[in-house]
C-alpha cells in the first residue's frame, strides 16, 4: 500500500486532514521518483515502503605535523625538530534500522565496537540530485609519534607508539550534494538507497559541492607537554567549502545486479582555520623531570617509580589560553570517491558501499590532514 492510495473507510473522522496530507505527500514523492526518467532504464518498485537493517564500519586517520624551534626547549640542540603525531582510530562498527517511503525516512544506529564515538548520517536522493550528511564524534589517546632532529652531531629519526596523557577529542561534519546531467538514464538512488532500480547500464557527468567542518581539541592540562611541542597549539577548527565536476557510472552485468562507481576531483575555494595557543606551567617541572629521569637512567629508581612520579606531576599541570586567531589558507585540491554493489531479488535487496574523503590544513609551522572512510552494508525488504 502506498501513501497515495485512497484512504480506507472510516478515515473521515478526526484523522481525515492527516490522511489527506499524507496522501498528497505520497503522490508528490511517487511522481518525483519517476519524473523525467526513461522507464526503460530506471524502474520504480511496485512496493514503495522500505525497511532496512544497516551496518556501518568507519575509521578516521588524523596526522598532525609541527616544526618546533628546539633552542627554546633545549639550548644544546640544533635549530628545528620535527614532531609528527599520527592518530588512527580503531575501526568502529554501528548497527541500526531504517524505515521509509521511496527513500525518504528515518533510522537509528548504535555503536557496537571500535572508538565508542557517535555517528549520525542523513541522506536524501532524487532523480537528479542528492544530499548526504555525516557527523562523527570520537576521542582517543592512542597515537604513533615520529620524531626527527639533528642534535649533538647526530641525526635522530624515531617512531614510537604510545598513549597521550589525555585524549584528543575530534568532531567532524561532512555534507556533500550533487546534481546529475543524465538523470533520464542514470540513477544515483538505485546504487545508494535502492528506492528505484537501474535496469540497464548508464553513466552521467555530475557537479557537486562539499562542506567540511572539524574541531580537534587536546587542550587538557595533562597534555601540557604535547601542546608545547605542537607550537603551543591546543585546539584547531577548520571549515572548508569545495566544488567539483566528476563522473558516475552504473554497470548492470546481469538482472538484479548493479555495480556503481563515482569519482569527483574537487577544488577547495574556502579554507578557514582557527587556532588556539596555550601557555602552561610546564617549565616549573623541567628541573625535577631531568633529575628524576637521570635517577631512572642510572638505575637509582625503577621505571614504575618514575612513572608514578610522572603521574603525580601531571595532576599538578595547568594550561590556559594565550590567544587565538583565524586565517584563510590557499586554494587546495580535494577528492570524493564512492563505490557500491547491489543485488535485488523479489522484494528483497542487499547493498554495500564505501566512501573516502581527504582533508588538509596548514598554518605557519603546523599542518595536518584527516582521512575519513566508511563502508555501509544493508539488507532490506519492500512492503
Amino acid at each position: 500500500m502506498s501513501l497515495s492510495q485512497p484512504a480506507a473507510a472510516g478515515n473521515d473522522g478526526p484523522l481525515k486532514p492527516v490522511v489527506g496530507f499524507l496522501r498528497k505527500v505520497g503522490t508528490f514523492i511517487d511522481s518525483m521518483s519517476v519524473s523525467g526518467v526513461d522507464r526503460r532504464y530506471i524502474g520504480s518498485p511496485e512496493k514503495p515502503w522500505q525497511v532496512i537493517l544497516k551496518g556501518n564500519i568507519s575509521q578516521t586517520d588524523l596526522k598532525m605535523r609541527s616544526m618546533v624551534d628546539f633552542n627554546d626547549i633545549f639550548p644544546d640542540m640544533s635549530v628545528y625538530w620535527l614532531w609528527e603525531p599520527h592518530i588512527m582510530t580503531v575501526p568502529s562498527t554501528y548497527v541500526g534500522l531504517w524505515a521509509g517511503y521511496r527513500g525518504y525516512g528515518l533510522g537509528y544506529s548504535i555503536n557496537v565496537g571500535g572508538d565508542k564515538g557517535t555517528n549520525l548520517t542523513f541522506g536524501a536522493m532524487g532523480g537528479r540530485y542528492g544530499l548526504n550528511i555525516r557527523i562523527h564524534r570520537f576521542e582517543t589517546d592512542e597515537t604513533t609519534i615520529r620524531f626527527q632532529a639533528d642534535a649533538f652531531g647526530e641525526h635522530y629519526d624515531l617512531e614510537e607508539s604510545g598513549r597521550l596523557d589525555a585524549p584528543v577529542n575530534v568532531r567532524t561534519l561532512i555534507a556533500d550534494g550533487y546534481y546529475l546531467f543524465n538523470g533520464k538514464h542514470f540513477s544515483y538512488a538505485a546504487a545508494y538507497d535502492q528506492s528505484v532500480i537501474q535496469l540497464h547500464s548508464a553513466g552521467s557527468l555530475l557537479v557537486g559541492g562539499m562542506y567540511y567542518y572539524s574541531h580537534m581539541n587536546y587542550s587538557q592540562p595533562r597534555n601540557a607537554y604535547f601542546i608545547n611541542v605542537m607550537n603551543d597549539i591546543g585546539r584547531v577548527k577548520q571549515w572548508q567549502g569545495s566544488i567539483g565536476v566528476g563522473y558516475a557510472y552504473n554497470f548492470v552485468p546481469a538482472k538484479g545486479w548493479l555495480i556503481s562507481a563515482m569519482g569527483m576531483p574537487m577544488l577547495t575555494f574556502y579554507n578557514r582555520i582557527k587556532i588556539w595557543h596555550y601557555d602552561s606551567n610546564l617549565s616549573d617541572f623541567e628541573e625535577d623531570d631531568e633529575a628524576m629521569y637521570e635517577k631512572f637512567d642510572t638505575g637509582e629508581i625503577s621505571r614504575e617509580e618514575y612513572d608514578a612520579w610522572w603521574e603525580q606531576t601531571l595532576d599538578k599541570m595547568n594550561v590556559w589560553e594565550r590567544d587565538h586567531s583565524a586565517h584563510h589558507s590557499n586554494i587546495r585540491f580535494n577528492h570524493d570517491a564512492r563505490l557500491s554493489l547491489t543485488y535485488q531479488w523479489d522484494r528483497y535487496f542487499f547493498n554495500v558501499y564505501g566512501q573516502f574523503n581527504n582533508f588538509q590544513y596548514s598554518h605557519q609551522d603546523a599542518s595536518g590532514r584527516l582521512n575519513d572512510w566508511f563502508v555501509n552494508a544493508s539488507i532490506g525488504i519492500r512492503l
